[in-house]
């Protein structure tokens, strides 16, 4: 642990898997500067302001906790800028973000990535084949989410696996539609999040931007899912988040992974003995 970098909630022996408890912001800051070479961000959407959706038929509240409350659009966009920031210092000189978002946020998050000099890369489509209806019937139904790909700087000279993305496509250049759908039980066994992407989006997103070996953050870790994806890949993750009940999440989904051969440190108050 390098000097004033906060203490991990949970560490692997190798530490190719490290998981911390905290602010997003207060946390990166202590990792120090270019120490990844790729971030993948799921942030707030600010969407939890008493509004309702549809859920297996039934009407249900879209509030998801009190960490997705909205604080004014000002407030909500010095927020973006705050973290954008502290998530390009940390980035490596070639290291890239990736961004996921809908339209509650991300002309939010892409305008704070131009005020920072980022350079965006793509916006691809991630699109539902199976969305919630709109209860509304006011409104075209949501099916898609965007997500936001950027350069650390202008000057970046970024990972892109053309070939692997090429091949998979059937020989043909990989478009930015991607159609994933959401994740199914099996993804959800040992727990729920209610923002969780679906592990194949991850995996693309991974294998496209980052070599094996690499280290990759996610500063609001949710459900652990770039982490799993990371880990399958032969990469080195870290991921931050404010919940015990979604790191003890992400460690059950991760004691999936690895099976029974791991040797897990202590744990005591979710702190690392």
């Amino acid at each position: 642990m390098s000097k004033g970098e906060s203490r991990p909630y949970f560490a692997d022996p190798s530490e190719s898997f490290v998981l911390y408890k905290g602010d997003s912001l207060t946390t990166i800051e202590s990792l120090g500067e270019q120490q990844f070479e790729m971030i993948f961000a799921d942030p707030p959407y600010f969407l939890s302001n008493g509004g309702v959706t549809c859920k297996g038929g039934k009407m249900v509240s879209v509030d998801k906790g009190h960490w997705d409350r909205s604080m004014g659009v000002d407030n909500n966009h010095a927020f973006n800028l705050q973290w954008l920031e502290a998530c390009q210092k940390a980035l490596t000189a070639d290291g890239t973000i990736f961004v996921s978002g809908t339209h509650h946020t991300i002309f939010s998050i892409g305008f704070a990535m131009q005020q920072l000099g980022f350079k965006i890369l793509n916006d691809i489509t991630w699109l539902k084949p199976n969305p919630p209806p709109n209860l509304s019937c006011r409104y075209f139904t949501h099916t898609s989410e965007t997500i936001l790909w950027a350069a650390r700087s202008k000057t970046s000279r970024h990972t892109f696996n053309y070939s692997e993305m090429r091949e998979e496509n059937g020989g043909k250049q990989m478009k930015s539609v991607w159609n994933f759908t959401a994740p199914g039980k099996s993804e959800k066994q040992h727990g729920k999040h209610p923002t969780q992407k679906p592990l194949g989006l991850l995996d693309r997103i991974v294998r496209a931007a980052s070599q094996p070996g690499d280290r990759i953050l996610d500063p609001f870790n949710g459900s652990g899912t770039t982490g799993i994806a990371a880990l399958s890949q032969g990469r080195r993750y870290v991921g931050i988040d404010i919940s015990d009940e979604y790191l003890d999440l992400t460690l059950a989904r991760y004691d999936g992974l690895v099976g029974n051969h791991a040797v897990e440190p202590a744990l005591c108050d979710g702190m690392l003995l």
